[in-house]
């Protein structure tokens, strides 16, 4: 990994304009969360803090996945960095009289980030420069998001009980503008070259919803690029769960913003764990990637269980890291094979398309969580996402069996 960053400056620079993004990502989250329970005491209103960090991205991939395909990922990148820099400098506007700026600046950063993902992660295999080192830096890129959530929501819910919620404000801000910053130095072109044919116009007119719909045809075709993205929705229907951690921390545990930050934090340890090791599992065999992914999702209910049974703050934040070793798995695998298997000039349609489908049922199973969290408390509520969670699980498993025998076929030297 450290050989990777050494001698590929590009990937270099891409990977710590991550790690600082992520960073103010995550002192952002706890202080929110922690500002909107203090307001208004609602578990309700606490999942919709996480919906605010995926239902936007949600609404904005129809645009973004195009954009990415579209237009100059580089340029992409540092002005949608820009632009999250100042709505996440509006949230210093909110107070507990003024909630509704929370939900409001918080979801332009997310809208923004749905730029962000497709972008980068299209842009990959061309800054990667050989097959390797795009399994390499897929799995490297996947853990600094678990890395940076343990050390960002670890270090921020103790940097916003000692100094304030709007030093933490302050953060996110100025993290966007350094990253903007990197991303500007990449030298490497991050996409293929497109060769016009005769007539075509230099720049064709952007219609979000017919480019998403050759995406979706592409997913037609392959089925294997469909099951990598049903993938991510096995552990999306129980995700929502991540909504309540905060809560859990405050009510059952009876901690402040340090509870809630260990607790979203070391989601973190487990995150960045599980893109490495399963990335060497694997090693761009997409059979066992498959089967990995499935395996995964189960991981994850299995460990959240364990939480919702937790006799203290210890244990239940055990069993968080442990869910996020399969999580992370999930998330980092489906997206390396995605990588893998679409084409340049439409892997951003693909990418985005993906990232909509998990956020939009990461956003419903937030507000969901929230709402059976009010009537019969969070632990159940936990239990009850988890055991749904698994079910899909299994069945994706099942489901996808015949496929990954062909592809074990496919892919057995002759």
């Amino acid at each position: 990994m450290w050989k990777l960053l050494r001698e590929n400056r590009d990937i270099r620079l891409l990977f710590i304009a991550q790690v600082i993004s992520y960073l103010g990502d995550w002192f952002s989250f706890v202080a929110l969360a922690g500002l909107v329970e203090d307001a208004t005491g609602s578990k309700f209103l606490v999942s919709l803090v996480m919906v605010t960090f995926s239902l936007p991205s949600f609404l904005a991939s129809p645009i973004a996945g195009p954009t990415a395909d579209r237009y100059d990922r580089k340029k992409v990148l540092v002005v949608v960095s820009c632009f999250q820099a100042i709505a996440a400098f509006g949230l210093l506007t909110a107070g507990d009289s003024r909630i509704w700026m929370v939900f409001l600046f918080q979801s332009s950063v997310s809208a923004l980030a749905a730029f962000i993902g497709p972008a980068s992660g299209a842009a990959l295999p061309n800054l990667a420069r050989n097959p390797e080192e795009l399994t390499k830096a897929n799995s490297l890129l996947g853990a600094t998001w678990g890395i940076m959530l343990a050390v960002g929501a670890g270090i921020g819910g103790l940097f916003s009980q000692a100094f304030g919620r709007t030093a933490a404000f302050v953060v996110n801000g100025v993290s966007f503008l350094v990253a903007a910053a990197l991303f500007a130095a990449i030298q490497t072109k991050m996409q293929e070259h497109r060769t016009h044919q005769p007539g075509d116009v230099k720049r064709p007119r952007m219609r979000p919803f017919d480019d998403m719909k050759e995406a979706l045809h592409l997913a037609r075709q392959d089925k294997v690029i469909l099951a990598l993205v049903a993938s991510k929705t096995t552990f999306a229907v129980g995700a929502g769960i991540v909504s309540q951690l905060a809560v859990l921390a405050s009510d059952v545990f009876k901690s402040g913003d340090a509870g809630r930050g260990m607790l979203i934090g070391v989601r973190g340890i487990g995150s960045g764990l599980g893109p490495i090791i399963g990335a060497r599992f694997v090693k761009g065999n997409l059979q066992k990637l498959l089967f990995t992914c499935g395996i995964a999702g189960l991981l994850f209910s299995v460990f959240y269980l364990g939480a919702a049974a937790s006799p203290n703050i210890a244990i239940a934040a055990i069993c968080v890291a442990l869910a996020h070793f399969g999580g992370g798995a999930q998330w980092t695998l489906s997206s390396y094979g995605l990588q893998m298997r679409s084409p340049d000039a439409v892997r951003g349609r693909v990418l985005a398309g993906d990232f909509a489908i998990v956020t939009l049922m990461l956003s419903l199973s937030s507000a969901a969580s929230g709402l059976l969290a009010d009537a019969v408390g969070v632990r159940v509520t936990i239990a009850v996402f988890a055991i749904t969670a698994a079910f899909a699980s299994i069945s994706y498993l099942i489901l996808t069996k015949p496929m990954r025998e062909r592809l074990r076929t496919e892919q057995q030297p002759p």
